[in-house]
């Protein structure tokens, strides 16, 4: 019997199951058994000489990627097999079976010595990739030249492929999401990549080819971009905003239910006749009509809370409650549509969908798919905006301190190649590891008569004089954004306060004010800004004057009745009025209600 100390720990998902003398040799018996489907393609096995021990990993959740197999410094696919599976003689599955092509896990892959392309090849290799754009992710292979640029770019602007705007689906007119978006002019991609064929993005596109010089513009600064007033007005990232409304006529115990209708004037919690102008007379508003903020939308009537009283002719009075739907802040547009049907439980249930134009504004964020993201910082009448001599001007302006620090050099071959998609009226393949390199898109720019570089002589628009230098001009794809000023901005001078603890509310919904928190008053406290400590803090928030008396320290109170102030513990006169924070007054009840009697001791103000 082989002594444990020497053998090898041998783990399945993880789980101690054994010990073996041999452990290479099981790992290549494993894998061979794989290889020759005796085993299923899902199994990854690797030995780990430094703990000697072996782990098999069956379980789910386990990321795999497919390679080639590699034995004695050659592919063990053929040309010929290639050519098979061209000719849909085979599928890739035949491949998997015959141990061609292999799914290797991140575990299995620290044992295999992977060459990137067939001239790499060796005979210690074991792997050769597919192809190298196989490492990347379906979304982040869509990033044209995405090897020129810093991973964590690649991944932001990744990311980003679910923020765009764009032509997200075709049954839109039929769709009740409560949000979406519909750009106007999406265009399709001049810069591609293979994964965008393969997934059809041109079907559903979301980008829009921008002109974009780099250059500074005095209002690009710190990322934002500056915007040609003359391509917005033109339809440049216009998009339409959407937004559904809900409600139902529920049903309560009792038999009781909710009512579409315009609320009549008894009705508990009536807003104003102005408010309900707009609905007919089922309480529904009509289409195409335009719904302001704040404005009644969906007229319901909903039954009292409690049971009401009897009144004195001996007949229960039923005040019905208002509980109307209403167009949220900022959200104000033209009624699209209006759906009317059944809820599963058979109630009546309506969706209004609310349309409205969201123009490109200041504040609006931009992308490139290259992480290059920025907000609008000045839209520029066309006349003012710099011009080449063939009085090509940009529809975007972006700051050269962009590119340096994040190294996205793809965002400038990206420029590069759609320059030359666009002269030459034709694709250009930006895949990963295999797209059209930059010498041959520079000798296309040559030929074509335009600097190798990329760079154009330009004119100011405001004088007319040239530019010193020359600016890197070139088409990218930019995406729009769903992140907008107008959904975002947010103001409040006086508004509604919480009943507890008498602070403004919180949120955008409710009014509310920003808040100047603990750590924003430790700023404060830093420069020794006291006032403006005590206005943030105390008189903009929940000041109150309380009476305290000075003997007992205690909270009093004014008598309305005997109209004079007193306390509870004592009919000590010595009380006296004093400012706090109506929070530090209710910390001192809680206080209270824990058992611990808190006193405060008065000194003269100074």
């Amino acid at each position: 019997m082989v002594s444990k100390a020497k053998s090898a720990k041998v783990y399945i998902n993880g789980r101690l199951i054994g010990f073996h003398n041999d452990p290479e040799k099981l790992t290549k018996e494993i894998i061979g058994q794989r290889r020759q489907n005796g085993l299923s393609a899902q199994i990854n096995v690797a030995y780990h000489i430094d703990t000697n021990e072996v782990y098999v990993n069956t379980d789910a959740g386990r990321v795999q990627r497919p390679l080639l197999v590699v034995e004695n410094g050659k592919p063990k696919i053929t040309e010929d097999q290639i050519k098979q599976l061209e000719e849909k003689k085979i599928i890739w599955n035949d491949l998997i079976e015959q141990g061609l092509v292999e799914y290797l896990d991140s575990e299995e892959e620290e044992n295999a010595f992977i060459a990137a392309t067939e001239k790499d090849l060796t005979k210690e290799h074991t792997h050769i990739e597919i192809d190298g754009a196989v490492i990347l992710s379906i979304v982040s292979s869509m990033v044209p030249y995405l090897e020129h640029n810093m991973a964590g770019k690649v991944l932001h602007g990744a990311k980003m492929f679910k923020q765009a705007q764009g032509f997200g689906a075709t049954n839109l007119n039929l769709r009740t999401d409560t949000e979406g978006y519909l750009l106007y002019y999406p265009q399709k991609s001049i810069v591609k990549t293979k994964t965008m064929d393969m997934v059809g993005i041109n079907e559903r596109p979301q980008i829009q080819n921008f002109v974009v010089a780099i250059m500074p513009y005095g209002f690009n600064i710190l990322d934002a971009v500056v915007l040609n007033k003359g391509a917005v007005d033109r339809g440049l990232g216009r998009s339409t905003y959407f937004r559904t409304y809900e409600s139902a006529e529920n049903r309560y115990p009792g038999g009781q239910i909710d009512k579409f209708e315009i609320p009549p004037e008894e009705t508990v919690g009536y807003i104003s006749e102005d408010a309900y102008k707009k609905l007919g007379s089922d309480g529904l508003i009509h289409l195409e009509s335009w719904a302001g903020e704040n404005e009644v939308i969906i007229g319901r009537t909903s039954p009292p809370r409690f049971l009401e009283e009897i009144n004195e002719f001996g007949v229960v009075q039923e005040k019905r409650r208002e509980s109307s739907q209403t167009i949220r802040k900022g959200k104000e547009g033209y009624v699209d549509k209006v759906f009317v049907t059944e809820s599963d439980s058979g109630n009546m249930l309506v969706k209004i969908k609310v349309r409205s134009e969201r123009i490109p504004e200041l504040g609006d964020k931009f992308s490139s798919r290259h992480g290059q993201k920025g907000v609008v910082g000045l839209i520029v009448p066309e006349e003012d905006m710099p011009f080449t001599p063939d009085g090509i001007k940009p529809d975007l302006i972006l700051n050269p301190h962009s590119i340096p620090s994040r190294m996205t050099i793809g965002h400038l071959l990206e420029m590069l190649g759609g320059k030359v998609s666009s002269i030459k009226g034709q694709e250009v393949d930006g895949t990963a590891f295999s797209g059209t390199p930059q010498a041959e898109l520079e000798k296309m720019l040559d030929d074509a008569g335009y600097k190798k570089s990329g760079t154009e002589v330009f004119y100011d628009g405001r004088n007319g004089q040239r530019i010193n230098g020359e600016i890197f001009t070139g088409v990218v794809a930019y995406r729009r954004l769903f992140h907008m000023t107008a959904h975002k901005i947010q103001s409040r001078a006086r508004g509604p306060v919480q009943i507890l603890t008498r602070q403004p509310t919180e949120g955008k919904e409710k009014e509310g004010g920003l808040r100047f928190g603990e750590m924003e008053g430790e700023t404060l406290v830093g420069h020794g800004a006291a006032m403006l400590l005590q206005e943030k803090i105390i008189e903009d928030a929940d000041k109150v004057t309380m009476w305290v008396s000075e003997t007992k320290g205690v909270i009093g109170f004014e008598d309305q009745i005997r109209k004079v102030k007193r306390v509870l513990e004592t009919d000590d006169s010595k009380i006296y009025p004093v400012e706090m924070s109506y929070g530090f007054k209710l910390l001192l009840d809680e206080l209270k209600a824990l058992g611990v009697y808190p006193k405060l001791i008065l000194t003269d103000k100074v």
